[in-house]
């Protein structure tokens, strides 16, 4: 009965989570129609209900724990939370960026739940609290406006962190990642790219002149090497990444994005010679079966994985996710994959998609350069961090050690995402400040030009 039950279900949420992909590029598609937009949006929250639902009474099913169903609730309630707090208290926020937050998070509760009950919970936790930390968010980026006057504030926290875990950081993977307090652990480095983001804005928003390009990239390139000399390669990829798109589109000098690459191929070049895991790990990209039985056994497992699920899955609680080494983090998209089918992971890759080129459209959208650069950058961060996870997990490059932003299990890199799509609102909500102001200055316009023409006509 159980298998019966599980195979219906995963047909089922395959098919209402394509429903709910295809409804966010037509939202994107009207997104200049708030009208045409909003059953669009209202449609999406039911499928996301149903995929929600439909998932928890299946780990009902297989488990029998009544607990679970109290989970269900709880997570029902937050996610409801989120919703009307974007909703009633962020009347002009993006709802179709609220709704992927929230589609994304459910798939991560789920997956959890699946592999772990005790790190959903924790999950879970983490959430409404990042939830509470981040309500205020939006408010400051709208009012607060002398953020592009603090660049060296913001580089100077940067590296003052890196430094501090570079020194007394817990090493995991061969990497220091993070400060560990009994059974908490801080990774800095998921908060300071938000930070590193802001100081690169606001250095180049001030100038582009040369002197201010040599200052910002002495400074950058302090973050990459600290993080490099951490062996966290994963966080330096997207800090030097991030700084070039900025630099690129700030300056629109190609002169720079050539030298950039160039410097990147030769610093990638360097860190496989002077670091064993990095050479592991590009063995294991290589040629992972070769290997299997050392450097090669995680690729494989999730090789193994996404083609034993196929396009459609084998079902919850049908295939072998924990067998998958570090399944519930760096690997979680191959969990997702097995039991939840092909189908069902290239829609999680798309609704990340649309999530990012919902933060290119307002970076090109709004107006003040500083909130521009700001988008951007935040919208390069997260979606370099999806193509690294994504890629290493099946083979598209070696693997980084990087986690899928509200998906994976992981407290720093929860609340970091969500204070990531918080800003995202907060500069939403200006660029429609902006359109509302630039709607009130044509109206006055057009009725001076109309008090003109009476009074000459009077004359």
């Amino acid at each position: 009965m159980i298998t019966i039950i599980t195979e219906i279900s995963k047909y089922l949420m395959m098919i209402l989570f394509a429903c709910y992909t295809y409804e966010s590029f037509s939202a994107l598609q009207r997104s200049g129609s708030p009208k045409r937009v909003q059953p669009i949006l209202r449609r999406q929250l039911m499928f996301l209900f149903l995929i929600h639902l439909d998932a928890y009474l299946v780990i009902f099913a297989a488990t029998g724990e009544v607990q679970m169903l109290g989970f269900y609730a709880m997570q029902v309630l937050l996610i409801c939370a989120i919703q009307l707090i974007y909703r009633f208290l962020y009347k002009k926020a993006a709802r179709l960026v609220t709704n992927h937050m929230c589609m994304l998070l459910v798939i991560g509760f789920i997956v959890l739940t699946r592999l772990d009950e005790a790190k959903a919970m924790r999950q879970f936790t983490l959430a409404v609290a990042a939830t509470v930390i981040t309500l205020l968010v939006p408010f400051f980026i709208r009012h607060i406006h002398f953020l592009h006057k603090l660049p060296y504030l913001y580089a100077g926290i940067g590296i003052a962190l890196l430094a501090l875990v570079a020194v007394a950081g817990k090493t995991d993977y061969g990497a220091k990642l993070a400060f560990k307090f009994g059974s908490v652990s801080l990774q800095p480095s998921e908060f300071i790219k938000i930070l590193f983001v802001f100081f690169v804005a606001s250095m180049l928003y001030h100038s582009i002149e040369f002197k201010q390009v040599v200052i910002t990239t002495v400074l950058a390139a302090a973050h990459v090497i600290i993080l490099v000399l951490s062996r966290d390669l994963g966080s330096a990829s997207i800090f030097f990444v991030t700084y070039l798109v900025l630099l690129y589109v700030a300056t629109r000098d190609a002169r720079y994005l050539g030298l950039g690459l160039g410097a990147g191929s030769l610093a990638a070049v360097v860190a496989y010679k002077l670091f064993s895991h990095v050479q592991a790990r590009v063995i294991a990209w290589k040629d992972p079966l070769a290997v299997i039985d050392k450097q090669g056994y995680q690729v494989s497992q999730s090789l193994f994985a996404i083609g034993t699920g196929g396009w459609f899955g084998l079902g919850l609680f049908q295939g072998m996710p924990n067998k998958i080494p570090v399944a519930d983090e760096d690997f979680v998209f191959a969990a997702i994959s097995e039991e939840l089918g092909g189908v069902f992971a290239i829609c999680v890759i798309l609704v990340c998609a649309c999530c990012y080129l919902m933060f290119l459209n307002i970076a090109m959208q709004i107006h003040e350069r500083f909130y521009k650069l700001i988008a951007l950058g935040l919208g390069t961060t997260y979606g370099f961090q999806v193509f690294l996870t994504i890629g290493g997990v099946i083979k598209f490059i070696p693997s980084t050690g990087v986690t899928l932003p509200l998906v994976s299990y992981g407290g720093s890199s929860l609340l970091s995402t969500f204070i990531i799509f918080a800003v995202i609102q907060g500069l939403y909500i200006i660029r429609e400040d902006e359109i509302i102001d630039g709607e009130k200055e044509n109206i006055s316009q057009r009725t001076n030009r109309t008090g003109h023409r009476g009074k000459r006509t009077a004359e």
